[in-house]
C-alpha cells in the first residue's frame, strides 16, 4: 500500500514528475530569455535601417516635382496632367526648373558644381536624367466593320506581345530607335498595365538650354504618338548631409481610352550603410542576427529529426520556419532604381519578419492568466469562426459583385472588383460615399447601401461578436472552477526574482513557514474575492493541513518498508479527511451550478 502510494500516474514516482516539470519550466524560461535577446537585437537592426529624414526628403522632392505649377497656369502640374499638351508644358517648365539648379538664389555661384546640379542646394543630381517611352503597334486590335470607314488604325492596351519595336520618326538617335530590355530589370506595375524595361530612350543634357531644345525638337517631330502607352522619367539624387539617396520615377500612362494617368515613386534609401559609429553598431547587430539564425536553424532541424511528421502539427513550428525563410560614370544615366527596388523589397521582408517575431511571443504567454484566456478563447472558437467566415464572405462577395456591376462605370470606388471589395470594408468602418452611389443609381444605390449595412453590419458582425463573447464566457467559467492551466512559469519567474533580491541582500530570505503563510494568505484573499464566507475558508485551510500531513507520511520517498500498520489515530485522520473532502465536493458542486446558471442567463 505504501509502495503504491509512493508512485503516481503510470508508475512514475511523484518526485520525478516534479523534477521533470522543473526542468521543463527552466528550459522554457531559458528559451524565453534567449528569444527576448534575439527580438531586442532584431528591433535594433530594423529600426537602424529607417531614417526619419527619409520622409522629409521624399516630401521635399515630391513637392518640387509634383506640386510645382506651370508658369502662368496655376492649375497645371504633374498631378493634373490630362493631355499631351499639358505633358509637354510640364517637361519644358517645372521639370527643367526642378532639375537644373545652376546658381544660388541671388545668381551667385557659391559651390564648385563640377558641371552638376544641386537641387535645393543640398541634393546632388547623380548622372543624367533619363526619359523612356513604350509603344504598341498599329493593328493590335480590330475595328468593327461599321466604323472602318471612319477609323482604320487601332492601338490596343500595352502588353509585351503588342509592343512596338520598330524605329519611327527621324530614326536617327536613341529616342527614335528601340532598345531591348535587360533581363534582370524589374517590371513596373502601373494603373492600366505592367511595363517592362527597354523602349525608346534618351538622356538629358547637363545644360538646361540644350535639354529645352531637345524637348522642343521632340515635340515638334511628334515623339509622342497614338501608339504611346507610357513614358518614364527617371533620375536620382544624393544628400550627403543625411547620407540618403532619393530615387525618383515619374510615370505618365496613356491608356487606350485616351487621356493621361500620372503616378510617381520616391524611394529614399540608405545605400552607403556603414559611415558613422552607429552604423557600425548596427553592423554588429547584423552579425549577431546571423548567429541567431544559424542557432535557430540547427534547433529546428533537431526538432524535425526528433518529431518527424508530428513536428508540423504545431502552429509555432510553422511560424519558426516562416521566420527562417523570410529573413561611376557621371556622363551617363545612373540606374539606381534597380538597387532601390531590391532595397525596398528587402525592407519589406524585414518588416514582415519582425511582425511574425513579435507574434511568436504568444508562445511564451502561459505564465499570464489574461493572455492565456485570450489564446484559449481563440483556439476554442476557431471552428465556429471558420463556419461564420464562409457565410460572411458569401454575402460579402455577392454585394461586392452587385456594387461593381451597378456602380463600376460611374463611381471610382467600384471601378474594379478589387476596389469594390475594399470599398465595402471601408463602409463597415464608416468611410463611404453615399452621394456617389445614389447619383450613379437612384433606385439600386440606396437599396444596396441600406441592405448591406443591415445584413453585414448589424447582423453578421454582431453574430461574430456573439461567438467570441460566448466562448470567452465559457473559458472564464472553466477558469473559475479550477479548469485552468498551471501558471508555473510565472511562479518560476517570481521565484528567480526573489532569489536575486535575496542574493543582493535587498530582501530578507524567506523560510518555508513564511512561504506557506503567504501562500495561505493569498489563497484566502482570492477565496474572499470569489464570494466564499469565512467558515468555508477555515474548513478549506483545515483540510489542506490534513492533506499536507497525509502526503508527507504516505508520499514520502524515505519509506523503505513495503507494508506498514495504520494506527487508530491515523485512521481517524483519514476518516475526517474523507468527510471534509465530501463537503468540499458539495461546495464545488454548488459553485458549478451557480456558474452554469450565469452562463445560461448570458445565453438568453
Amino acid at each position: 500500500m505504501a509502495e503504491a502510494s509512493r508512485w503516481h500516474l503510470g508508475g512514475t514516482p511523484k518526485h520525478k514528475l516534479r523534477y521533470r516539470e522543473d526542468v521543463e519550466i527552466r528550459t522554457t524560461l531559458q528559451e524565453l530569455l534567449l528569444y527576448s535577446i534575439f527580438l531586442i537585437n532584431l528591433c535594433i537592426l530594423t529600426f537602424g535601417m529607417v531614417n526619419p529624414h527619409m520622409y522629409y526628403l521624399n516630401k521635399v522632392m515630391s513637392s518640387l516635382f509634383l506640386d510645382t505649377s506651370v508658369a502662368g497656369e496655376e492649375r497645371t502640374n504633374f498631378k493634373s496632367i490630362r493631355s499631351i499638351t499639358d505633358f509637354w508644358k510640364f517637361m519644358e517648365g517645372p521639370l527643367l526648373d526642378g532639375l537644373y539648379w545652376d546658381s544660388w538664389y541671388n545668381n551667385e555661384n557659391l559651390y564648385d558644381l563640377k558641371n552638376s546640379s544641386r537641387i535645393y542646394y543640398e541634393n546632388i543630381l547623380l548622372g543624367l536624367p533619363r526619359v523612356r517611352q513604350l509603344k504598341v503597334r498599329n493593328g493590335t486590335c480590330k475595328v468593327h466593320s461599321f466604323f472602318r470607314s471612319l477609323m482604320d488604325e487601332c492601338y490596343d492596351k500595352y502588353t509585351s506581345k503588342n509592343e512596338d519595336t520598330a524605329d519611327f520618326g527621324l530614326k536617327q538617335h536613341t529616342e527614335w530607335k528601340y532598345s531591348s530590355p535587360r533581363t534582370n530589370s524589374p517590371w513596373h506595375w502601373g494603373f492600366v498595365g505592367v511595363y517592362q524595361n527597354g523602349g525608346y530612350i534618351f538622356t538629358l543634357s547637363k545644360s538646361k538650354s540644350e535639354t529645352l531644345n531637345k524637348f522642343i525638337n521632340l515635340r515638334m517631330n511628334s515623339w509622342i504618338t497614338r501608339g504611346t502607352r507610357v513614358i518614364f522619367i527617371d533620375f536620382s539624387v544624393y544628400n550627403a548631409n543625411v547620407n540618403l539617396f532619393c530615387i525618383i520615377r515619374l510615370v505618365a500612362e496613356f491608356p487606350a481610352t485616351g487621356g493621361i494617368l500620372t503616378s510617381w515613386q520616391f524611394y529614399s534609401v540608405k545605400l552607403l550603410r556603414y559611415v558613422s559609429f552607429y552604423d557600425y553598431f548596427i553592423a554588429s547587430c547584423e552579425i549577431i542576427f546571423c548567429i541567431f539564425i544559424i542557432v535557430f536553424t540547427i534547433q529546428e532541424i533537431k526538432k524535425l529529426k526528433e518529431f518527424k511528421f508530428a513536428y508540423f502539427k504545431s502552429i509555432w513550428n510553422w511560424l519558426e520556419l516562416l521566420l527562417l525563410v523570410v529573413i561611376k560614370n557621371t556622363e551617363k544615366y545612373s540606374d539606381f532604381y534597380f538597387l532601390a527596388y531590391w532595397h525596398i523589397y528587402y525592407n519589406n521582408i524585414i518588416a514582415i519578419t519582425i511582425f511574425f517575431a513579435w507574434i511568436k511571443i504568444f508562445k511564451f504567454i502561459s505564465f499570464n492568466k489574461t493572455m492565456s484566456q485570450l489564446s484559449s478563447t481563440l483556439s476554442r472558437c476557431i471552428k465556429d469562426i471558420i463556419g461564420f467566415a464562409i457565410m460572411f464572405f458569401i454575402i460579402f462577395f455577392a454585394y461586392a459583385q452587385l456594387g461593381f456591376l451597378v456602380f463600376g462605370s460611374q463611381v471610382d470606388d467600384f471601378s474594379t472588383f478589387q476596389n469594390a471589395i475594399f470599398t465595402q470594408f471601408r463602409i463597415v468602418l464608416g468611410d463611404f460615399n453615399f452621394a456617389g452611389i445614389q447619383q450613379a443609381n437612384r433606385i439600386l444605390g440606396p437599396i444596396y447601401f441600406i441592405t448591406f449595412i443591415f445584413f453585414v453590419f448589424f447582423v453578421l458582425l454582431n453574430m461574430f461578436l456573439a461567438i467570441i463573447n460566448d466562448t470567452y464566457s465559457e473559458v472564464k467559467a472553466d477558469y473559475s472552477i479550477g479548469r485552468r492551466p498551471d501558471f508555473q512559469l510565472g511562479k518560476m519567474i517570481k521565484k528567480s526574482y526573489n532569489n536575486a533580491l535575496e542574493k543582493l541582500k535587498l530582501k530578507k530570505p524567506e523560510t518555508d513557514e513564511d512561504k506557506k503563510r503567504m501562500e495561505n494568505k493569498d489563497l484566502a484573499e482570492k477565496a474572499r474575492r470569489e464570494g466564499f464566507d469565512e467558515k468555508e475558508i477555515q474548513s478549506a485551510e483545515q483540510m489542506k493541513k490534513w492533506k499536507e500531513r497525509l502526503e508527507k507520511k504516505y508520499y514520502s520517498t524515505e519509506i523503505q518498508d513495503d507494508y506498514q500498520t495504520v494506527t487508530q489515530q491515523e485512521f481517524r485522520d483519514l476518516f475526517l479527511y474523507a468527510v471534509e473532502l465530501e463537503k468540499e465536493l458539495h461546495y464545488v458542486s454548488l459553485k458549478l451550478n451557480r456558474v452554469m446558471r450565469k452562463v445560461s442567463a448570458l445565453q438568453y
